[in-house]
């Protein structure tokens, strides 16, 4: 199955939440999400429907298709959201990214591998669009409510794609060390590939340009 691009959680309750916006300008480590939960009916199944069309998939930010999309209402979804305080800006490290069932991701993760992939910061992986500075003018997004995790997330790399954590462990023989030391590295390499692949999935890296004679 092809990987999802937009969806998420929020990692400290598990409810489910579409990602309007992965960073802002110049708060990157914060992202908007819109809560999916509460949302009433008719919103919650358009936004689904949008966030799995060609149109959502294609976007490098969800918000860009919600500010040309409307609701069954006639509202432009995301100025609805906006004036709705149904928009919530959050942490990155506070939210897990579900491109796959099989999958999760911190979105703070997934924003580093992006921006190494593209070969910028990643407080350059912000779009500065016009819809972008105006919400950020309106204030767009209410302090998210989510208590801060005590976890180290400097660990968490292992345990965010479902895989056991890498743990070291002290050997006499040096066999038993080698032995072990290599089936670790074999799961860092799966782990790095498995980032890889699903960073390439949600947003291609651009493609070098071949310089001519």
């Amino acid at each position: 199955m092809a990987a999802l691009k937009h969806v998420g959680r929020v990692k400290a309750t598990g409810k489910k939440c579409i990602v309007a916006y992965r960073t802002l300008p110049g708060d990157a480590y914060n992202c908007l999400i819109v809560p999916t939960e509460n949302l009433p009916d008719s919103y919650h199944d358009a936004i689904i429907n949008l966030v799995e069309s060609n149109a959502g998939q294609s976007a490098y930010e969800f918000a860009e298709t919600m500010a040309r999309t409307n609701f069954p209402d006639g509202s432009i979804m995301l100025a609805a959201l906006h004036t709705q305080n149904r928009m919530v800006k959050v942490s990155t490290d506070q939210i897990e990214m579900l491109p796959t069932n099989s999958y999760a991701i911190l979105l703070s993760e997934l924003n580093q591998v992006i921006a190494e992939q593209r070969g910028v910061a990643v407080d350059n992986l912000a779009l500065r669009s016009a819809d972008v500075e105006k919400a950020e003018v309106l204030d767009v997004a209410k302090v998210s409510k989510v208590p801060p995790s005590t976890e180290d997330f400097s660990k968490t790399t292992s345990a965010s794609i479902n895989e056991a954590e890498v743990v070291i462990t002290e050997y006499t023989d040096p066999v038993d060390a080698a032995k072990h030391y290599r089936s670790q590295a074999d799961k860092l390499a799966k782990q790095a590939a498995n980032f890889r692949r699903l960073a390439e999935e949600l947003v291609p890296a651009p493609k070098k340009k071949v310089k001519s004679d």
